[in-house]
């Protein structure tokens, strides 16, 4: 009884959340921002850690700013989440303000043979999947949560338009590739932690960083054309500008090349990465490279 009582608190709160205005997100993001820094010092080392070993400013004073800034923007990445998961479709696809490259995308989807999105945790990269699937279908890769609760909204809120949830798993994976098969798109996560197995370590800003392999195994097995993309967030709630880059055929062809790319996006919005997501955690045994 306390359990079903608490649940639905967490739920209504949620979805209170998800329905403030988008003008409030800045100031009500730094507050959560920093309060999530203040009272997770595990949190705080950690994005300290990775952006540290990123070596992405030339001086402590920069290092500082970023800093300060990657803290508002996580608190602002979690309320936008909600924001587009809760309002209307057409009220979330408006705040897209500019769409680079989207031309290469709709050149690729006449060619037919399927397309892979690539989407860092960088920015915010829920509007990417939202935007692609108002036009073309597409399945897009997501790790279930541990909390059952949380499924039904994360179901409501990402599989809309033309959007289809994929697993993390065995059977999501064949999900993605069924796509591929139509000549339709997908969308991965390149930067996150790849199943037992599923991965090799390569480096990633000068460390070793347990990284998926299924994304090349893909391209390779279905001649998908490859984009790397991401929603950078405007400042002053502005709304999004969505970069699409198409990647070159053997870009992503190991491990090592995949991580560059994913660098070369981070490079462009140092501020706006989850540098609070480790990248470091091992899950099949200690790294050799």
């Amino acid at each position: 009884m306390f359990k079903s009582t608490k649940t639905k608190l967490l739920v209504s709160l949620i979805k209170t959340l998800g329905h403030l205005p988008y003008m409030t997100l800045p100031i009500l993001g730094w507050c959560l921002g920093w309060s999530i820094y203040i009272f997770s010092p595990k949190t705080a080392q950690l994005m300290r850690e990775q952006l540290c070993a990123s070596k992405l400013y030339s001086s402590n004073a920069e290092f500082q700013k970023i800093l300060h800034a990657n803290i508002q923007s996580n608190g602002v990445g979690l309320l936008e989440t909600l924001h587009l998961w809760f309002k209307p479709y057409q009220v979330s696809l408006n705040l897209v303000r500019q769409c680079s490259g989207w031309d290469t995308v709709k050149a690729a989807v006449m060619g037919g043979k399927g397309i892979i999105f690539l989407t860092p945790h960088l920015g915010c990269f829920e509007i990417t999947s939202l935007y692609f699937g108002q036009f073309y279908p597409l399945t897009v890769m997501f790790r279930p949560p541990r909390q059952s609760w949380l499924m039904p909204l994360i179901t409501a809120g990402r599989q809309r338009g033309n959007v289809t949830l994929a697993p993390a798993n065995s059977h999501g994976i064949k999900q993605l590739l069924q796509a591929l098969k139509r000549g339709e798109a997908i969308g991965i996560l390149p930067d996150q932690a790849p199943l037992a197995g599923e991965g090799e370590w390569a480096p990633f800003f000068g460390r070793p960083a347990d990284t998926m392999t299924l994304a090349s195994k893909l391209a390779n097995k279905t001649g998908a054309t490859v984009f790397m993309a991401f929603g950078e967030r405007l400042s002053r709630a502005r709304g999004y500008h969505i970069h699409i880059k198409e990647l070159k055929v053997n870009a992503i062809s190991t491990p090592t090349l995949l991580n560059s790319e994913i660098e070369n996006q981070i490079k462009q919005c140092p501020a706006q990465y989850l540098w609070s997501y480790t990248r470091y955690k091992s899950r099949r045994g200690p790294p050799q490279i």
